[in-house]
Parts: structure tokens; sequence; C-alpha cells
């Protein structure tokens, strides 16, 4: 499984070290739709993000985890999206399209879909969801430059 990281949310949501090894050793990961990588932020700016992209006029947004804590989210973006991912405060992770098949179950215990499959898009444009988790960055720190 290739990474390409900027600052260090935790992993994907779904994507447990037991779902990176059973990747590495040729077992079928455990989320996603084939051939898509998963973009990982933190759950607030996440959420943020989503309103944005549902609010916005032809954006849409595709299938999205969440960890079962509330730390972070997980978008499913089209294939190659880790390779040039760049974002700061987010986690992009190629999967390799091996074998993942997405459902309405809950993807790895202690996850869920926050827009399960089926209800969303195949995946989120990378540019669309780039400039959504800015606009949610800077809505974020204006909010919290008013206390």
């Amino acid at each position: 499984m290739v990474t390409s990281q900027s600052n260090d949310p935790p992993a994907p949501p779904g994507v447990s070290a037991a779902g990176r090894a059973a990747t590495a050793g040729g077992g079928a990961p455990p989320l996603a739709p084939p051939g898509c990588d998963v973009v990982t932020v933190p759950a607030r700016q996440g959420l943020e993000a989503v309103d944005i992209l549902r609010r916005g006029a032809g954006d849409a947004v595709g299938p999205v985890l969440h960890d079962g804590g509330g730390d972070t989210l997980g978008f499913l973006v089209p294939p190659g999206t880790a390779a040039a991912w760049d974002v700061p405060g987010s986690t992009c992770t190629e999967t390799d399209g091996r074998g993942l098949r997405p459902s309405p179950e809950p993807p790895v215990e202690g996850s869920d879909w926050l827009l399960p499959p089926g209800d969303a898009d195949p995946a989120t444009d990378p540019a669309v969801l780039r400039a959504a988790l800015d606009e949610a960055q800077r809505l974020i720190e204006a909010a919290d430059s008013c206390r």
C-alpha cells in the first residue's frame, strides 16, 4: 500500500493495521470500491467539508467513512489521488483496488459509513474535495477566532 502524507492524522477509518497487513500479504482490504483511494481528515474539518459539498451546485460527494471514536472521516476518491495529494492536515492512502467492495454494513469493526455507498456518488472528485477542505478550514479558523 502506498501512502502520501501531509501532517499526520490517524490512518483512514476502517483501514486497520490488520487490514494493511492483509493487503500486504495479498488479502483484500476491508473497505472502499475497487480502485479508490481514501483521504482521511480530522472529523471537524471533514464534517464541514461534507456540508459544503452537499450544498454545492453540482459538487457531488462520494461515500464517507467515520471511525468509531469520531476522530476522523475518510472520503473515497478516484484511484491515483494519493500520488499527488498534498493537502496539509490530511492523509491519502492508495488502496491498490484489491478486492474492495462497499456494502451497507460497517466496513470494519469500530467504523461506519457517514454517507454509505449507494447513497452517494462512487467517489468524490479530489479537486472538489480539496476546495471543500480548504473552505472548511477557513470556516473553522474564523469560528475559533471568535471565542
